[in-house]
Order: C-alpha cells, then sequence, then structure tokens
C-alpha cells in the first residue's frame, strides 16, 4: 500500500516534490515507479527506481527536469519536479513492484497503486 502526497498549484518554472510512503510494508523490496494522467490522456510513465541500487530511469518529457529519489529507512520515495511546464499537469501516481534491486524499468507491471496527487501547473 502506498499514499502520495504534495500535489499542488504550481506557477510555470516553478517546483514541486512529490513524496510516495508506503504503509503496512517495508518499501526496500519494492522498486517505485511515478506515473501521471491528464485529462483526456492516456496515462504516462515517469520515472522509477530500484528498490537498492538506485538505478534510475526517466520519460524522455522529464529529463533533466525531475529527480526520483528514495529513502528506505524513511519508507519513502520521492519525485522533485523542477521547471514545471502547464503540460505537466496531470494527476500524479505512485506504484510499487516487489524485486528490482538493481534495475528498473517504466513498462514494468506494478502491482501496488496509490490514490494520485494532482499537480496543476498554471500562472
Amino acid at each position: 500500500h502506498v499514499v502520495e502526497s504534495g500535489g499542488g498549484l504550481v506557477q510555470p518554472g516553478g517546483s514541486l516534490r512529490l513524496s510516495c510512503a508506503a504503509s503496512g510494508d517495508t518499501l526496500d523490496h519494492y522498486a517505485i515507479g511515478w506515473f501521471r494522467q491528464a485529462p483526456g490522456k492516456e496515462r504516462e510513465a515517469v520515472s522509477c527506481i530500484s528498490s537498492s541500487d538506485g538505478y534510475t530511469d526517466y520519460a524522455d518529457s522529464v529529463k533533466g527536469r525531475f529527480t526520483i529519489s528514495r529513502d528506505n529507512a524513511k519508507n519513502t520515495a520521492y519525485l522533485q519536479m523542477n521547471s514545471l511546464k502547464p503540460e505537466d499537469t496531470a494527476v500524479y501516481y505512485c506504484a510499487a513492484i516487489i524485486g528490482g534491486s538493481y534495475y528498473c524499468r517504466l513498462d514494468w507491471e506494478y502491482q501496488y497503486w496509490g490514490q494520485g496527487t494532482q499537480v496543476t501547473v498554471s500562472s
């Protein structure tokens, strides 16, 4: 079970940090992915991080602007979003998949999903 937080309204060029907290289990057994879905669009994979080796991957649309990280001691993963654009507006979801110790992929079938947090980029 994972729960997202940290969404909100931000101006273009601004920053937000999303958090993904685990409940009922320790996060360090799971690779974590962040996804987003804008109204009328399909869900898009944004980033992933392996469970223990720090391997990360990003969608081309966010490379250089978003940074995924995790703190297993706090049972939490993060998505730092900088230089936000209006097209980043979406509901952002955190998802977990068991395993992925040294590697992750954006197209894995993630097993556990949060309820989502809204990110709106607008002036």
